[in-house]
């Protein structure tokens, strides 16, 4: 059990004692310091916060906890009830609110929920912000409203089909060229609120939706994590159905996998590789990924005459550098796609629709479309450390053994070697290295990693 406290927001499990895990006090507290937060930040009282949730077991109680901690402090809140993490981001601008929380623990098991905090544009906060909302939990320096002054509560129930709207309404999405392929689809939503937003978004495609693990009653099937160890079920139906194409998103609807039609995988790392092809292809520009995303995106740049550039880890980052860059398209290698068009947040709905217009325009089958790719497969290993070992000083060695290569230190260390690279990155809770690489085939990417384990054990 536990309770993990970042500056992105909270996340723990479910009952426990206070303070080791995410129980009622927690949620309250937690909740109270963001709202206090953002009433001293832009020093009013009489704020609005979007907060929507998936449909994990929890979800319902949070929920309670959080939206009458929010009203206790005087802030009027617009529940959006079972919703997703892009949902919710572009409602947050959409009603003009102050602010949001997404109730939600991504792709973690079914114990787990989280408080996901967004500013006033939708985006999650940074991590200075994270930092001030954190002490402000610590100190309790919270002062509540009077009974004249509680915040106000309504519910609203149209916020997928604001989001929807607003992807057709993209001059990038071809919804009569999708409908046109009258393409049939597998969903798996592992039973959260994928289940009601991607199938309303395929029917208003023009597609015909198979429902597999739709129901958003929280009891996930199979592991929320759309990883292929876990996707048996629809690459089978898949197959059976004779569909052209699976669709697989977490319970949030932040992460998209796809499934071709012979039931293989498309590979996590290329739905962002896919949609980058057709936007880039369609208006030069700049594509961002995470130094830990593959080198697939940069190819695809590249062919476009288009530029690519890495970010630290983590999707705060990838969002200022996008902006920094005025990007088209960026993301992370797990399925996260971000459309500026839209809105700076990972969103399976619109990567959903942006995949299938470029399908659709290809003329191609999911299959021969991942065939035009390169093939790059990747490695994940680590090498646990002594704590009185400097992680930091044996990075700057890792640094300066590989100098004569092209090394990136924005987050670890990255080199990039001419057919491969490996990403080394310090765990921040313990004595850990993350070594991630990647390469032609998975036999060269495991043996690159245990090249870099006896490499960095020399160093030592």
């Amino acid at each position: 059990m536990a309770l993990i406290k970042s500056i992105s927001g909270i996340r723990g499990t479910i009952g426990g004692k206070v303070d080791e895990n995410l129980t009622p006090l927690d949620v309250v507290k937690f909740t109270s310091a963001f709202g206090t937060w953002l009433q001293n930040n832009k020093n009013k009282k009489d704020l609005t916060l979007v907060v929507g949730r998936d449909a994990r077991l929890s979800g319902a109680m949070v929920n309670s906890l959080v939206t009458a901690t929010l009203q206790g402090l005087g802030i009027h809140v617009i529940d959006l009830g079972l919703s997703t993490t892009p949902t919710v981001e572009v409602m947050v601008p959409e009603l003009n609110a102050d602010g949001g929380i997404i109730l939600t623990a991504s792709h973690n098991p079914k114990q787990w929920n989280a408080l996901k905090l967004l500013n006033e544009k939708g985006e999650f906060i940074n991590g200075e912000n994270g930092a001030e909302v954190l002490a402000l939990a610590e100190s309790e320096e919270f002062n509540y409203a009077e009974v004249d002054d509680l915040g106000k509560y309504e519910t609203r129930d149209d916020g997928f089909a604001i989001h929807i709207q607003k992807i057709l309404d993209l001059p990038m999405v071809d919804a009569e060229a999708i409908k046109a392929k009258k393409y049939k689809i597998v969903v798996d939503a592992v039973n959260s609120t994928g289940g009601i937003a991607i199938p309303q978004l395929l029917e208003h495609l023009g597609c015909e939706v198979i429902k597999l693990y739709c129901e958003p009653n929280g009891h996930f099937p199979h592991n929320p994590e759309p990883l292929k160890e876990h996707l048996g079920d629809i690459c089978e139906l898949v197959k059976k159905e004779k569909a052209d194409l699976g669709i697989v998103v977490d319970p949030d609807v932040d992460r998209l996998a796809l499934v071709d039609e012979n039931g293989e995988l498309f590979g996590e790392e290329y739905t962002l590789v896919g949609v980058a092809d057709y936007l880039l292809k369609n208006k030069k520009g700049v594509a961002i990924s995470n130094l830990s995303s593959s080198r697939a995106l940069r190819d695809v740049a590249l062919k476009h005459d288009s530029e690519y550039f890495a970010s630290a880890v983590g999707e705060v980052n990838v969002v200022t550098l996008m902006k920094e860059k005025n990007a088209v398209i960026g993301g992370e290698g797990n399925g996260g796609i971000i459309y500026p068009d839209l809105h700076y947040g990972r969103d399976s709905l619109v990567g959903v629709a942006l995949f299938l217009t470029h399908l659709a325009k290809e003329n191609k089958t999911v299959s021969e479309l991942r065939a035009t790719y390169p093939s790059y497969f990747m490695g994940k290993k680590k090498i646990e450390l002594t704590p009185d070992i400097d992680v930091d000083s044996l990075l700057t060695k890792m640094e300066n053994e590989y100098q004569n290569e092209e090394v990136s230190t924005v987050d670890g260390v990255k080199i990039d070697f001419e057919k491969n690279w490996v990403h080394l990155r310090k765990s921040n809770t313990e004595p850990i290295i993350r070594i991630y690489t990647e390469a032609f085939s998975q036999e060269e990417a495991d043996s690159l990693g245990d090249q870099m384990i006896i490499k960095i054990k020399s160093l030592i």
